[in-house]
């Protein structure tokens, strides 16, 4: 990342651990549910401090704060709050296993987490995977997706990618006219040279080889893509070049896409806001101000009701 992180979510500075763990109790024991303490509290603190309030709960009570929190929470608030409570490699996890499992593949899930990261954190994601499963994760992908798709996503899973700043300014030439080889310049197209190149070169390294296309070829690679490629292919391709550009722009994007029309995907709402929020969602932020002309504040606000919206506009920071 060769941009100043900006997290909407920081550890508290005066945490107590016991003291937030009795607040919670309070919260759910008895009659009615004080919505408001939970919201309040778990927004407040950094994944880190919420697991020591999870394990601090289990040791005073003989409780499982999940397991609490469930039966006390519906809907759309309950998802919020549980994902904020898992490890942010766990709740990543269930959220590929539930793109793949039953009835069909939701690929754009599986584009947005896997296209995305660097790989150390895929490496911690596919060991989480295959622990929480016992399958392991290329495998089940393996049998969910297939052609060219299925194999771009098999070489991210697997950490092929170069380490961070591995950069080679003769290299990226080499490559740019690899790639416009591979399209532009013949009848059809090689996927697989896109797939080696795009899931192998490290983030900096495709930065100076879009460069260089664009000397070589006249126009972008997003616009070569565009021309070259459909479907899932083209959508993963795409989440590799915009994350090389610009996360920020990339998750300001697929938020907009998820309150835009009629209905809102809070499966992915959600899952932005929590994963990102102690990463970079203050970036996300002033890209959404500035491709939308809008808050991403008053977005979400306006596309959530209740207690759900609440939490997630505690987790922005306000406006």
């Amino acid at each position: 990342m060769d941009y100043n992180l900006m997290p909407t979510i920081l550890p508290a500075e005066h945490f107590d651990v016991e003291a937030d763990a009795a607040a919670l109790r309070a919260a759910m024991k008895g009659f009615g549910t004080d919505e408001k303490a939970i919201i309040d509290i778990l927004t407040a603190r950094s994944n880190g401090q919420r697991q020591k309030v999870k394990e601090h709960f289990l040791r005073e009570y003989g409780r499982d704060l999940i397991d609490d929190l469930k039966s006390e929470l519906g809907g759309k608030f309950e998802d919020v709050i549980v994902a904020l409570m898992l490890h942010p490699v766990e709740y990543l996890c269930k959220q590929l296993h539930k793109a793949m499992d039953g009835v069909g593949t939701n690929e754009s899930t599986l584009v947005e987490i896997l296209c995305t990261k660097s790989n150390e954190e895929m490496a911690e994601i596919v060991s989480c995977y295959e622990n929480r499963y016992d399958r392991p994760l290329v495998e089940h992908l393996c049998s969910e997706t297939s052609g060219h798709f299925r194999r771009l996503l098999t070489l991210v899973v697997t950490g092929v990618r170069d380490a961070p700043g591995v950069v080679d300014g003769e290299k990226a030439k080499e490559l740019a006219q690899a790639l416009y080889n591979a399209g532009e310049a013949k009848l059809g197209t090689d996927e697989e040279v896109f797939n080696r190149i795009l899931a192998h070169s490290s983030f900096a390294q495709l930065r100076l080889i879009f460069e260089e296309y664009k000397q070589l070829s006249g126009q972008t690679i997003e616009q070569a893509i565009k021309h070259e490629m459909s479907g899932e292919l083209h959508d993963a391709m795409m989440a590799i070049v915009e994350c090389v550009q610009s996360p920020p722009n990339f998750f300001a994007t697929r938020l907009f896409k998820a309150m835009d029309g009629m209905g809102t995907d809070d499966t992915t709402l959600i899952r932005i806001i929590v994963s990102r929020s102690e990463i970079d969602l203050g970036n996300i932020k002033q890209e959404f101000e500035r491709l939308y002309n809008r808050t991403l504040y008053s977005a979400v606000k306006s596309e959530t009701s209740g207690d759900y919206k609440s939490t997630l506009c505690a987790l922005l920071g306000g406006c």
